[in-house]
């Protein structure tokens, strides 16, 4: 047992070394975690967030000692999914309000995203990110994309704070970011095993180059600090889809220094 008054200049390092301590020695013991903003596009895989990455997603930055904010754009979903059916509904909903759910509450506008308030931007994928943050479902690589979140992705960009993103998100990057490396799996299908497997196509023709990645891997593009995972861009296990979110969220944090 030692008291803070044991301590001296030289046991210090040695028992920084033992113990492997990460947090920062200043007043009240404050752990200096990364402070990053996760970007939600709604509630559920086909009009939204796809919900087992979201929550991945903040698993591992709860274990990576990160503060997290949530955030989604106040707009019209472009339409809404009976997930049972998997045929559009006759109903409308709001992409913040239904991101809320995700957040349990604790969500803000996307427009009051300051990327000089954080260290670090995450972006889950699920349709919503080709529906509601960017038109990309409907219009390919001709898409548009919603003017808040290429604010954000550009502002973040150009502090040098890193982006995360994964499944069909990383073609945000490929749209805004031009010569961004990202993946977004496999480039063929594989017998089904890779369904969307195009997408590598439309990611080069935005002039961005496509590293072809495993589930459970991560790419970094160091040069733009963009890390990209597949995600459920593959059919596969849930537990290997959660391990290449965490080469992701891992890669983030540490690039953001914190």
């Amino acid at each position: 047992m030692f008291t803070l008054k044991s301590l001296s200049l030289k046991t210090l390092p040695k028992l920084v070394i033992t113990h492997g301590l990460n947090a920062c020695f200043h007043t009240g013991a404050r752990v200096c975690g990364a402070k990053v903003a996760v970007v939600l596009s709604g509630c559920g895989v086909f009009d939204g967030t796809e919900i087992h990455e979201a929550s991945a997603i903040l698993v591992h930055l709860s274990r990576g000692g990160a503060e997290v904010q949530m955030f989604a754009p106040d707009v019209a979903q472009m339409h809404v999914i009976d997930h049972q059916k998997g045929q559009p509904a006759e109903e409308s909903r709001n992409v913040l309000t239904e991101s809320a759910r995700i957040a349990r509450g604790n969500i803000a506008d996307l427009a009051k995203l300051s990327a000089s308030s954080h260290d670090a931007i995450i972006f889950p994928g699920g349709f919503g990110a080709a529906k509601n943050l960017s038109t990309f479902a409907v219009d390919g690589s001709d898409f548009k994309v919603n003017e808040d979140v290429e604010r954000v992705l550009k502002d973040f960009h150009k502090a040098g704070k890193p982006i995360g993103l994964c499944c069909i998100s990383p073609v945000l990057a490929a749209k805004l970011l031009p010569g961004v490396e990202v993946t977004v799996g496999h480039e063929e299908e594989q017998g089904g095993r890779w369904p969307y497997a195009g997408t590598a196509q439309a990611i080069k023709a935005l002039g961005a180059k496509h590293c072809v990645k495993d589930v459970t891997e991560a790419h970094v593009d160091h040069k733009n600090k963009v890390v990209t995972s597949p995600a459920y861009m593959c059919e596969t296990k849930l537990h290997l889809i959660f391990d290449g979110i965490g080469a992701m969220v891992t890669n983030v944090l540490k690039l953001s220094g914190k």
